[in-house]
């Protein structure tokens, strides 16, 4: 990995999700800014989610994507450990067809600083 300056990470819970997030990346790729994506799981590498944000924060990310489905929990987790915005996508899927993620992204309580 290289020590270019990074504007937006990216995260997803699976490769299952890739085809969504690379929509999101192109879209930013149009407009010039930079991003990373991150495969990662909230509940399997929690861990590893916040070394990789960390390292991000350090190459000046501003932002941060995260999608997930069914408990979708990453964006929380990352949102956890910064104090710039996280966008949640939360994806369909499951037993309940997106609302479990839906549900788990929306109603994350807001954050005063």
């Amino acid at each position: 990995m290289n020590d270019r300056q990074i504007k937006v990470g990216i995260f997803m819970g699976s490769k299952s999700d890739l085809p969504i997030v690379n929509e999101a990346a192109k879209i930013l790729d149009y407009f010039g800014i930079s991003n990373e994506i991150n495969i990662l799981s909230a509940h399997r590498s929690p861990h590893a989610v916040v070394k990789t944000l960390e390292k991000l924060e350090k190459q000046g990310a501003k932002l941060f994507i995260a999608s997930a489905g069914m408990a979708a929990h990453l964006a929380g987790v990352i949102a956890a450990h910064t104090h710039k915005p996280v966008l949640g996508i939360p994806l369909g899927g499951g037993d309940l067809n997106g609302i479990d993620s839906l549900l788990s992204t929306v109603q994350m309580p807001k954050v005063y600083l």
